[in-house]
């Protein structure tokens, strides 16, 4: 996998402040991620959701810093809508969100969010992966099957 478009160079100094003003422990898999490419736009980038859900793809990697793409500003703009212990971390072209467990239950785990539907008990969010390297291990081109 590649990552192109990586945002300024990210130190560990300033993701411990991160995690601190925001009152975060990000998994260990997924600060190494941000600490080499700070976001940016995977390659390959699509995902399978599920059976029913079908396939998504991986638009942009937020980032920390100034950015369009800024992580902090992701999670304040999601805070009131998405669901307690997750952030996001990415987004697909329609506005949905790929999602960071970091509760007990969910810690580390990846999930889809679909962001136009308000169902009861985690019913838009879909289960990924149990990490965040696993995650990127399932991202893959589009197979013609």
């Amino acid at each position: 996998m590649e990552i192109q478009g990586s945002c300024e160079v990210l130190t560990e100094s300033r993701l411990r402040d991160f995690e601190g003003i925001n009152g975060l422990q990000l998994p260990q898999q997924y600060r190494e991620f941000l600490l080499k490419h700070n976001g940016g736009y995977p390659k390959p980038y699509y995902f399978t959701i599920s059976r029913e859900q079908g396939m998504g793809m991986v638009n942009v990697f937020y980032g920390i810093g100034e950015m369009y793409d800024d992580l902090d500003n992701k999670i304040h703009n999601f805070d009131e809508i998405l669901e307690a212990g997750f952030i996001p971390i990415a987004d697909d072209s329609g506005g949905n969100q790929i999602c960071l467990g970091l509760t007990e239950a969910h810690f580390g785990h990846v999930y889809f969010w679909i962001h136009d539907e308000d169902p009861e008990d985690m019913g838009n969010m879909f289960f990924l992966s149990k990490d965040f390297g696993e995650f990127l291990e399932r991202l893959h081109e589009i197979s013609e099957d």
